[in-house]
C-alpha cells in the first residue's frame, strides 16, 4: 500500500477543512433565499408597515445572497499557524458555524491583518503564513512561508516556493485578479489608511497599485459598511477597457455594491469612448475652459431680443437693453439660469408692471396685471428666446461658435482655431467635463407639479432613506455626491477632470492612485493644484509603494531610462523578478512596418501563455488589426488604452510616432512599455527614440 507523502497529506487535510466552510457556506446561502423567498411573501400585506418590513428583508437577503454567491470562487486562500497553536483560516468573507464559531476570517478584519504584516523579521506570534491556491472549491496547491523557525513544531511541514513568487509567475489573461492572498506589508498599510481623508498612493509601475486601491475599497465597506454602502463608493478609471479589466476584483472579495466607471461615462446619459487629438485635449481639459463656459451660461443666448416692446390697453410698454440686462444680472447673481427662470418672469412682469402704475391709476392690481400677461403671445415668445431653458449638451455644442464672443482674451485665434477643426457631433471623453460643468452652472429644471401622468415611480422604503440620505449629505441630489471616491490613473486627470470629480466628491473620503512618470496631462502641475483644489483641506494620508511585481527587470530596467527621458528623477521601483529575456528593438522598412508587427504579434503567442498586446497609433490601429492573428489571447490598443493593464507579451509599433504624438509623448511610451510582464518587441521605421534613450 502506497503512503501519501507529507505534501499530500497537507493537501488532503486542507481540502477537509475547505470542504467543512463550503458546507456551511451553501447552508448560509440556503438561509438567505428562504429570507429572501419570505420577503416576497410579505408584499401581500397591504399596510405600510408590512411593506417597510418586506422592503428590508428583500433589499438584505439580497444583498447577502450576492455576497455569498460572489465569493464562492476560491473562498478560502489562507491559514495563519501561530505560537500558541491556533490555526486561524482566512478568507474573502467571513463565515461562522451553526454555533456562531468562527470557521473563516474576513481577510479585512483586525483578526487577518497578521496576515499581511507578520514578516520574518516581526513574525508578531505567526510561526508559518500558508497561502492556499484553489480552483472553484478544490485546493490545487499550497505555499508556505515560515516566519518562526524557532517555534515551529519538529513535525510542521513547508511546502513550496512562497506564495507571492509563484503568483508572480502566473499567466495574464483578460481580467485582473483579487491579490488579497499576497498583499504585502507595504501594501497593506495603505489599504487599511485612516477613512477620513485622502489616500494618496504612489509608485512607479507594476506596484500594484490599482489591485491596493481596489482592496482598499472592499476594506472600508468592510469596516463601516453602514456609511459607505449608502453614501455609495464611486471607482473611476481611465477607460472602458479599464474598467472591464478590473471589473471583477470587488466582487471576487466579496463587494458588488460599487459603482465603476470610466471617465468618459461619469455623467449620467453621457457615454465617450474617444480621445480627442493630445492638441485639442490640452485645450479642453485646461482650468480657462471653466471660465469660458461660465460666460457662455451668463450671456444672453444668440439671438436673444435686447428690446421688449408690448401694447397693454392703450399704453405701450417697453424694456430697453439696460432695463433687461439688470434684470439678467439680479437673477443670475440668485440662482443658476434654469432654477430662476420663474424669478425672471416675476422680474419682467414687475418692471412692466411700474410702467403701468406710474401711467395711470388702475383699480386693478399687479396680481391682475400678470395674469392678463400669462399667455399673452408677444410676452411668452419674447421670454422663451431671451431666458429659454438651458440644456448642458445643446450648450456644448454651441462652445464653438461663440468662442470669438467669450474667448478671446483666453484662447488665441490658432487655439480657438483647434477647438473649432476638431469639436464634433459626439463628445470625447475630454469634453464630457465640459459637458458636466455646464449641467451644474445651468442647475436643474423645477419638476412641474406632480399629477397623475407624471407621477414618479413609488421608491422601495430603502431607496428613499439612501436618496434621503444623499440629500442631507450633500443638498441636493445633482451631483450625486458620495461617500468614497476612489480615482485610478489620477496623473492623468485635466483641470476640468478634477472640477467634474470634485462635485461627486464634497463630501467624501478619497483613495487617489497615481504616477506623475505616467502622466499624459502636458502639465502635471496644473492638474495637481486642480486635484487639490477638489479634495478641499481633508486630512491627506501618503503611501509609495516601491516593489515592482509586474515586469522583469530586464523591461523595467530599459522602461526607467525611458522614464528618466519623461521627467526629472522619476518615482522608480525595484523589479523582484528576472527571466533572462532582454527586450528587442527592430527597426524595418516603413512598408514593411506592419507585417513585421504581425509577424512578431504570432511569435509572440506561440511564446507566451497568456496574454499579448499590440500597441499602436489610432491611425494604423484597424490596419494593424486586420494584419494580426485572429486570437482571443491578443488585443491591439492605442497608446492611452493600455493605462492600468498588463499582458505577457507587449508589440509596440513605431515608438517614434508615440514620441512625438504629444507634450506627454515620453510619458505615455513609458506607460505602454511598462504593460509587458515577460516579453517586449518594438517594430519601429526609425530608431531615433532608441538613439535619444541611448539603447
Amino acid at each position: 500500500m502506497t503512503h501519501p507523502s507529507p505534501d499530500e497529506r497537507e493537501l488532503q487535510h486542507e481540502q477537509a477543512y475547505v470542504d467543512t466552510v463550503y458546507e456551511r457556506l451553501e447552508e448560509s446561502a440556503k438561509v438567505a433565499e428562504s429570507l429572501l423567498a419570505e420577503g416576497m411573501e410579505r408584499g401581500h400585506i397591504g399596510h405600510e408597515g408590512g411593506l417597510v418590513e418586506r422592503d428590508a428583508m428583500v433589499y438584505q437577503a439580497s444583498r447577502r445572497l450576492s455576497a455569498l454567491n460572489a465569493a464562492h470562487d476560491g473562498l478560502v486562500f489562507g491559514r495563519l499557524d501561530l505560537d500558541d497553536g491556533e490555526a486561524r483560516y482566512i478568507g474573502r468573507i467571513g463565515v461562522r458555524d451553526a454555533d456562531r464559531e468562527i470557521l473563516l476570517v474576513d481577510w479585512r478584519a483586525p483578526a487577518a491583518s497578521l496576515f499581511y504584516r507578520a514578516t520574518a523579521q516581526e513574525p508578531s506570534g505567526v510561526v508559518r503564513r500558508r497561502v492556499l491556491r484553489c480552483r472553484g472549491d478544490r485546493v490545487v496547491g499550497i505555499e508556505d512561508e515560515l516566519l518562526d523557525a524557532e517555534a515551529a513544531p519538529e513535525d510542521m511541514v513547508v511546502i513550496g516556493e512562497g506564495a507571492l513568487l509563484a503568483s508572480l509567475s502566473r499567466a495574464r489573461d483578460s481580467s485582473m485578479h483579487s491579490v488579497v492572498a499576497t498583499i504585502q506589508k507595504e501594501q497593506d498599510e495603505a489599504i487599511r489608511a485612516p477613512a477620513r481623508g485622502a489616500t494618496i498612493i504612489g509608485g512607479g509601475p507594476g506596484t500594484g497599485k490599482t489591485v491596493v486601491a481596489l482592496h482598499r475599497a472592499a476594506y472600508l465597506l468592510y469596516t463601516d459598511r453602514r456609511r459607505f454602502e449608502s453614501g455609495g463608493v464611486l471607482v473611476v478609471g481611465p477607460s472602458g477597457v479599464f474598467m472591464s479589466y478590473i471589473e471583477r476584483v470587488l466582487p471576487s472579495l466579496g463587494e458588488t455594491s460599487v459603482t465603476l466607471r470610466s471617465i468618459g461615462e461619469i455623467v449620467d446619459g453621457v457615454r465617450a469612448t474617444r480621445h480627442a487629438s493630445p492638441e485639442a485635449a490640452a485645450l479642453l481639459g485646461a482650468e480657462r475652459m471653466a471660465t469660458v463656459l461660465a460666460r457662455i451660461v451668463k450671456a444672453p443666448p444668440p439671438g436673444a431680443p435686447t428690446r421688449l416692446e408690448l401694447f397693454y390697453r392703450d399704453d405701450r410698454l417697453v424694456l430697453e437693453s439696460s432695463d433687461l440686462a439688470r434684470i439678467r444680472r439680479r437673477a443670475l447673481a440668485a440662482g443658476r439660469p434654469n432654477e430662476v427662470a420663474a424669478t425672471v418672469r416675476n422680474a419682467l412682469v414687475e418692471a412692466l408692471w411700474e410702467q403701468v402704475r406710474s401711467a395711470r391709476g388702475l383699480d386693478r392690481g399687479p396680481e391682475a396685471f400678470a395674469e392678463d400677461l400669462d399667455g399673452e403671445p408677444r410676452f411668452e415668445r419674447f421670454l422663451a428666446t431671451w431666458w429659454p431653458e438651458l440644456d448642458p449638451v445643446a450648450l456644448w455644442r454651441s462652445v464653438p461658435s461663440r468662442l470669438g464672443e467669450v474667448a478671446s482674451d483666453l484662447y488665441t485665434s490658432f487655439e480657438q482655431q483647434v477647438l473649432r477643426r476638431e469639436w464634433a457631433d459626439e463628445p470625447t471623453i475630454e469634453d464630457v467635463p465640459l459637458i458636466d460643468e455646464l449641467r451644474h452652472l445651468v442647475g436643474e429644471v423645477p419638476e412641474p407639479e406632480e399629477d397623475d401622468d407624471f407621477a414618479p415611480r413609488n421608491l422601495m422604503s430603502f431607496e428613499s432613506r439612501e436618496r434621503e440620505e444623499r440629500i442631507r449629505l450633500t443638498g441636493s441630489i445633482e451631483d450625486e455626491g458620495y461617500a468614497h471616491v476612489l480615482v485610478d490613473e489620477a496623473q492623468d486627470l485635466s483641470p476640468m477632470q478634477w472640477r467634474m470629480l470634485g462635485r461627486r466628491g464634497r463630501t467624501a473620503s478619497w483613495t487617489i492612485v497615481g504616477d506623475e512618470a505616467q502622466s499624459s496631462w502636458p502639465v502635471p502641475e496644473e492638474s495637481a493644484a486642480a486635484r487639490d483644489a477638489a479634495l478641499g483641506d481633508i486630512p491627506i494620508h501618503r503611501f509609495r509603494l516601491s516593489t515592482n511585481y509586474r515586469n522583469s527587470a530586464e523591461i523595467y530596467d530599459f522602461a526607467a531610462r525611458v522614464a528618466a527621458r519623461a521627467i526629472d528623477r522619476p518615482d522608480l521601483a525595484d523589479a523582484v523578478r528576472r527571466t533572462g529575456v532582454e527586450p528587442r528593438h527592430e527597426v524595418v522598412d516603413a512598408d514593411a512596418l506592419v507585417a513585421r508587427v504581425a509577424a512578431e504579434a504570432a511569435a509572440m503567442l506561440q511564446d507566451v501563455e497568456g496574454t499579448v498586446a499590440v500597441v499602436t497609433g489610432s491611425a494604423r490601429r484597424e490596419t494593424v488589426r486586420a494584419a494580426v492573428p485572429d486570437d482571443e489571447r491578443l488585443r491591439v490598443l492605442d497608446p492611452l488604452d493600455t493605462k492600468g493593464l498588463e499582458f505577457d507579451g507587449v508589440v509596440v509599433a513605431e515608438p517614434d510616432e508615440i514620441v512625438t504624438d504629444s507634450a506627454a509623448g515620453w510619458r505615455t511610451l513609458y506607460v505602454v512599455l511598462t504593460r509587458a510582464t515577460q516579453r517586449l518587441v518594438t517594430v519601429g521605421s526609425g530608431h531615433r527614440w532608441l538613439d535619444r534613450v541611448g539603447a
